[in-house]
């Protein structure tokens, strides 16, 4: 794939109902290039784990030109097409929103997450439909305006934020296409029975984030789910393994956390791959 324009059509082409496309999240060049060996046909950012390896937060505290400096690294570094986790489009308004899709498509992302959720210290309320309808008519428009059929994923906060209305979430979700977006991206509904209404009641490919207890890729696949990721789970289990492994040496004196680490060699050769 040589342009963006390519790995932007390619990217698309990848969700397909029933066939999912699974996105083990990345944050760093690091994490993406090990995803991207371990056989992912693409790969996803999570603004928590980038947000948390540039010693910030989540939650829409790291600024635009930070955020897409080090998805630019990330796209850089894989051959694979790279989806960026936007937030909630680093912008006050839709303008803005369309400011952040030029930048992404600069940084060689060929797909974004756009979450409708407010943030006031970390959390806050869903933004009203037609204004999140604005911002992702603004995303569409200039991915269009540079020739880029982006890949939109509208996020819808209702189940993760415990409202779990799936009437809601189908209005929210019938808005954001119309408005451009792409697929619909519903964190925090894994249910089987909920999976298959949210499924029968957009008109799109379906997102759904992934998390032990939850069912299996091919058990949302049989459901008819196009896309499964996992959010900022993996960035999580690598920073509990770095804890558990600082508390080993600190207390006990003992070095068994580390049994299971990557040969040197391997990774050091994998990492210091040039494209």
């Amino acid at each position: 794939m040589t342009s963006s324009r390519d790995r932007a059509e390619a990217f698309r082409s990848l969700h397909v109902p029933g066939r999912p496309l699974v996105l083990p999240n990345a944050w760093d060049t690091s994490s993406a290039r090990l995803v991207e060996d371990a056989g992912a046909r693409a790969v996803a950012t999570t603004s928590a784990g980038l947000s948390w390896a540039l010693g910030s937060a989540d939650g829409d505290r790291v600024d635009r030109a930070t955020a897409l400096d080090a998805v630019a690294r990330i796209a850089a570094a894989v051959d694979v097409p790279v989806s960026a986790d936007v937030e909630s489009g680093y912008a006050e308004d839709a303008a803005g929103v369309g400011d952040t899709i030029r930048a992404v498509i600069a940084a060689g992302a060929v797909g974004v997450n756009i979450e409708d959720a407010l943030y006031e210290d970390g959390t806050g309320p869903l933004r009203p439909v037609a204004e999140q309808a604005e911002r992702i008519a603004a995303a569409r428009e200039a991915a269009d305006a540079q020739g880029v059929p982006l890949f939109v994923n509208a996020r819808i906060d209702t189940f993760l934020r415990g409202d779990g209305d799936v009437d809601l979430t189908l209005e929210r979700a019938a808005a954001f296409l119309a408005a451009g977006a792409d697929g619909i991206f519903v964190p925090g509904a894994v249910e089987p029975g909920t999976v298959k209404l949210l499924v029968e009641g957009i008109d799109g490919p379906l997102n759904v984030m992934a998390h032990p207890g939850a069912p299996t890729v091919a058990e949302l696949a049989a459901l008819g789910v196009a896309r499964v990721s996992v959010g900022s789970g993996i960035a999580q289990a690598a920073h509990a393994l770095v804890r558990r492994a600082a508390r080993e040496l600190l207390g006990a004196g003992t070095y068994d956390t580390l049994t299971d680490g990557l040969d040197y060699g391997e990774l050091n050769a994998l990492l210091g791959r040039t494209r």
